[in-house]
């Protein structure tokens, strides 16, 4: 074979091999790997701090796959006081860590590639979410996935019928001993969180929803009805599961703030806790974005979202029983 020719296949090969690298990892103009650019909606919580600080750390690992934030837009809370007054400060947190901050969803969505909706008022969530599903964009909706029944059903509705899948969950999802539990064994539990109140929210939307989690990540799904003891100090919430077994919340907003709880199983009990910190959580995101698979079903979410609006219902009516189906055709309704 002549040396000419050699040489012409050499340079074709490696020509294909240049080629299939630049396809399998296209660098932007940003050096960030096409498909990794990542968006937050809402500087209006720490939580999109805490997530940057992670993802764009210099030292972050390979589990985080090179997703960067890149761009945030701050407007989150507009008349919540406590998470007002956190934007002017994040959006100038957040710049001192590479983020481009714009002016809009939709100038958002023309820079990135995923999106972390943080706006720490879920009343704004559906009208913030509609566009990035539309867009076709994997999102991730922080707790609460919304303000109402209604609007988590729509955003959800919203998901199938863009076709794209969304995550939503509170950290709390991966309380430490959670790790031990197996489903399969769980004949019951008690979770406890804060469950401090805000106005603009039903009572355990708010912060309530972080013990609910707890609870649903290790009784799943199934519970049928519930009723509710309330005092200005203490919420506890006694649901029913179809299968007969019991799960019980109590939200505190006196004493230690802390998170935690009980798994009872066939093997034995389980402590929960103590608090396991964003990483865990984060690093599910990441799975999400990468697969588009879900770590927590569309029905699991809506139906911690009917207990804690049949948890509203029964303290309405003076903690009298209440049924999550009830709730539910409610809210396909409204």
């Amino acid at each position: 074979m002549s040396t000419s020719l050699n040489r012409r296949k050499f340079l074709q090969a490696t020509a294909l091999t240049g080629l299939s690298l630049g396809l399998s990892g296209r660098l932007n103009a940003s050096g960030i790997a096409q498909g990794k650019r990542v968006g937050i909606i809402g500087l209006d919580t720490s939580h999109s701090m805490a997530f940057t600080k992670l993802l764009n750390a210099p030292e972050a690992g390979p589990e985080l796959a090179g997703y960067k934030v890149v761009a945030a837009y701050p407007q989150g809370s507009k008349d919540i006081e406590s998470s007002v007054k956190r934007i002017p400060g994040y959006t100038e947190d957040i710049k001192k860590l590479g983020v481009e901050i714009v002016g809009s969803v939709k100038e958002l969505l023309d820079k990135v590639d995923v999106v972390l909706l943080e706006t720490n008022d879920g009343r704004l969530h559906l009208e913030q979410a509609l566009p990035v599903l539309k867009a076709g964009k994997r999102m991730f909706i922080d707790k609460p996935v919304a303000a109402s029944l209604s609007d988590a059903v729509a955003i959800y509705e919203a998901s199938k019928k863009y076709k794209v899948p969304v995550f939503s969950a509170s950290s709390l999802r991966y309380i430490k001993g959670v790790e031990n539990v197996n489903k399969s064994e769980v004949v019951g539990a008690d979770t406890f969180s804060p469950a401090v109140l805000e106005k603009t929210h039903p009572d355990l939307f708010w912060y309530g929803v972080h013990g609910v989690e707890a609870l649903y990540t290790v009784m799943g799904t199934g519970c049928k009805e519930l009723r509710r003891i309330h005092t200005p100090d203490t919420d506890i919430v006694v649901g029913i599961w179809n299968d007969g077994r019991v799960g019980t919340f109590r939200g505190t907003r006196t004493g230690k703030h802390d998170y935690g709880g009980t798994v009872y199983t066939t093997k034995g009990n389980v402590t929960l806790g103590p608090y396991n910190g964003y990483q865990p959580l984060l690093l599910d995101i990441v799975k999400y974005f990468e697969t588009g698979v879900v770590p927590v079903t569309p029905e699991e979410t809506i139906e911690i979202f009917a207990f804690m609006e049949a948890a509203d219902e029964s303290k309405r009516q003076n903690g009298a029983t209440v049924s999550l189906e009830s709730v539910m055709t409610r809210a396909r309704k409204s």
